[in-house]
């Protein structure tokens, strides 16, 4: 079966990459593309390619006018969720690409989903190497009860953490140990300095030119200390292999799965 495809935020930095991989993908189809300020452009010569015969909708509403079966959303924090809200009940799956939603947001969607028997796919980041940054430190949390996250992105993120440290941090809550460290409320001096406390486990996020998205996740034990890094280049092609895989799957189970690695064998 042909899988057909809607993509909003269709021109930006993913968005425009994984436009070309679904037109070119033979089991997909690019049924429509949302970028508001591309709207009424072909998707392709948009992203600076050939001509696909798809044109880019202002909205999603206008995209989802059109018959499709999942949404891919790679937009932007404020308006994801309403994204998301908006694909379930039109009966769509969805793959969330965006970061910038809670564990409560992500709880109303799953609800959601269920509520009209499609699934949703979230991940914080689609690339293989992140998921296994991911997968590593779920396996050591189990053994190591001290961890903290540095969060690393350019000056010019808007949402803090990003969805890769947010995401590792709610899904170590769910399986580390009790760290030893004092607690931040007998601590003396600035408190903000430890980070904030995301999923029981301690995230710091640094924003500064030089860097376009790390995550490391941090173990420490008496005498020793395991670090667990993900680094990610200036090209958008790492996260485009791991959104097709979802997108394929996504439909698979009604309700939110988080993490590529829900999806992967």
């Amino acid at each position: 079966m042909t899988i057909r495809v809607v993509i909003a935020g269709a021109t930006g930095w993913t968005g425009s990459a994984l436009v070309a991989a679904v037109a070119a993908a033979q089991d997909m189809t690019l049924a429509g593309a949302v970028a508001r300020k591309a709207a009424g452009q072909d998707a392709g010569i948009a992203i600076g390619g050939q001509a696909l015969g798809v044109a880019i909708s202002a909205t999603l509403a206008d995209a989802l006018r059109v018959p499709s079966d999942v949404v891919v959303d790679y937009t932007a924090p404020a308006i994801v969720k309403a994204h998301t809200l908006e694909a379930i009940a039109a009966g769509r799956s969805v793959v969330i690409g965006t970061s910038g939603l809670a564990a409560q947001d992500f709880a109303e969607i799953d609800r959601a989903a269920r509520a009209q028997g499609v699934g949703v796919l979230a991940a914080g980041n689609f690339s293989i190497t992140a998921t296994l940054l991911q997968r590593f430190a779920l396996i050591a949390a189990k053994y190591v009860p001290d961890v903290e996250i540095l969060d690393y992105a350019s000056a010019s993120k808007p949402d803090v953490p990003s969805g890769t440290a947010r995401e590792l941090a709610e899904r170590l809550g769910d399986v580390r140990l009790d760290a030893t460290s004092r607690d931040v409320g007998s601590l003396h001096g600035p408190r903000e300095t430890r980070g904030a406390e995301i999923g029981r486990t301690r995230v710091h996020s640094l924003r500064m030119p030089g860097y376009v998205l790390s995550c490391e996740a941090l173990f420490g034990a008496k005498d020793e200390r395991l670090s667990i890094r993900h680094d990610a280049g200036s090209s958008a092609e790492p996260y485009v292999a791991g959104t097709l895989l979802a997108i394929r799957r996504v439909a698979d189970v009604p309700g939110l799965r988080r993490g590529l690695d829900s999806v992967m064998e």
